[in-house]
């Protein structure tokens, strides 16, 4: 027999959300910092050493974030898995009568479930286990270094998107520019998002964008009162 060959969405969810994720934070923090600089009636160089530094500081904490949580999630199913192989080798038998009840639960009759349990064991009883009965698999197994360069690439990408517009943008209407802009980038990127994960687009849009426009205003506000306070 030959397996069909098919294209699922979940098997991007891995460095997906990592993606996504980064590349967000790296616009809405970026620009969120430029306009409370910008508020607070700061010079346009000092607007841009806040930004750069934001960037370079985002894609450290994201990196190193993503690869301890990762990392931790990662040695649970080691732990997991290592506790599994351990239960085989003290009883099969068990494990077997184990993974049969877990597919009686999904619907077959027990001696069909019997027989499935015997040949996967037989194929591959760890992998069965650890797919089966504790929920792990190639597309959903944690890691960690990948997560972490994920996220710090994306952040710089997103980042660098608010700084081009401080470089580019008029200084009389620099924090319209970067809030624009930056509205824009966000929008577009919770369409490409969506688009790649295949979920609703526009759905997607509306709540990235409305999230980030809450973001900017309070941060710019928190610096236009600390500016006029100083």
């Amino acid at each position: 027999m030959q397996r069909r060959a098919e294209r699922h969405f979940v098997t991007r969810i891995g460095w997906l959300r990592a993606a996504v994720l980064g590349a967000n934070d790296g616009i809405l923090s970026t620009a969120s910092l430029i306009l409370g600089v910008a508020s607070a009636t700061g010079t346009h160089r000092s607007i841009l050493i806040a930004g750069v530094s934001g960037l370079v500081a985002g894609a450290m904490s994201m990196a190193a974030g993503e690869y301890v949580s990762v990392s931790s999630q990662a040695d649970s199913e080691h732990a997991d898995v290592t506790r599994e192989r351990k239960e085989l080798s003290n009883d099969v038998g068990g494990e077997s009568r184990e993974l049969a009840a877990i597919y009686v639960q999904r619907g077959l009759d027990k001696d069909l479930a019997s027989k499935v349990a015997q040949q996967l064991m037989a194929h591959d009883a760890i992998g069965a286990h650890t797919r089966d009965e504790l929920g792990i698999s190639e597309t959903t197994a944690a890691r960690p270094i990948q997560a972490a360069l994920t996220s710090a690439i994306s952040f710089s990408v997103g980042a660098a998107l608010p700084l081009l517009a401080v470089i580019l943008a008029p200084v009389s209407a620099l924090a319209e520019s970067v809030a624009a802009a930056s509205l824009l980038f966000l929008a577009f990127l919770g369409a490409v998002g969506a688009r790649t994960g295949g979920a609703n687009m526009l759905a997607a849009t509306i709540r990235v964008t409305f999230w980030g426009a809450l973001a900017m205003a309070m941060t710019a506000g928190i610096g236009a009162l600390f500016g006029t306070a100083m």
